[in-house]
């Protein structure tokens, strides 16, 4: 039975945490979906044979992030520490894709610059004598539009602590 027997050929919205960098087997756009959203596309009661299915065309466009009533939330990874400060974003509002991201410490004029690990993980290596709370100042990548999360991570702040 081919895919379009299976699937609903209703849109459905999806948040991408992540990509391949290039190309993936070949596809200039994969995207790997957990079982819940592959079930998502599907036909009511087909969802198992799809995802059964593995691998599917889709057609897909990018639109505008809207997470009501919620603020941008900050996890800060378990490998973090005084000196290394890593941590993904969620709950961006907007174009999605963050182009750039500073750390601003409250007891220095000097921004953090932060580097992307992957997905919606950066890192920033944090100077001796450099300390919290810190605000965040993020940088879309389509639109080049700025927003600061200020004083968004305590200067208690501990590694796997949501913010």
């Amino acid at each position: 039975m081919h895919t379009k027997h299976r699937c609903s050929g209703y849109p459905i919205t999806i948040t991408i945490i992540d990509e391949c960098p290039g190309a993936c087997n070949d596809d200039p756009a994969h995207f790997d979906l957990r079982g819940k959203a592959f079930g998502y596309l599907a036909k009511p009661g087909k969802g198992p044979a799809l995802r059964n299915k593995g691998r599917i065309n889709i057609e897909y466009q990018r639109v505008q992030c809207y997470y009501n009533n919620t603020s941008i939330t900050i996890k800060i990874d378990r490998g973090s520490n005084q000196y290394y400060l890593a941590f993904a974003l969620e709950n961006v509002n907007g174009d999605g894709e963050i182009g750039s991201m500073e750390l601003l410490p409250s007891n220095s004029g000097q921004p953090q610059y932060m580097q992307q690990v992957f997905g919606a993980t950066w890192k920033a290596d944090i100077p001796i004598g450099i300390s919290g709370p810190y605000s965040v100042r993020i940088t879309s990548l389509e639109s080049s539009r700025t927003i600061i999360a200020y004083k968004s991570i305590s200067a208690d702040w501990s590694p796997g602590l949501y913010c």
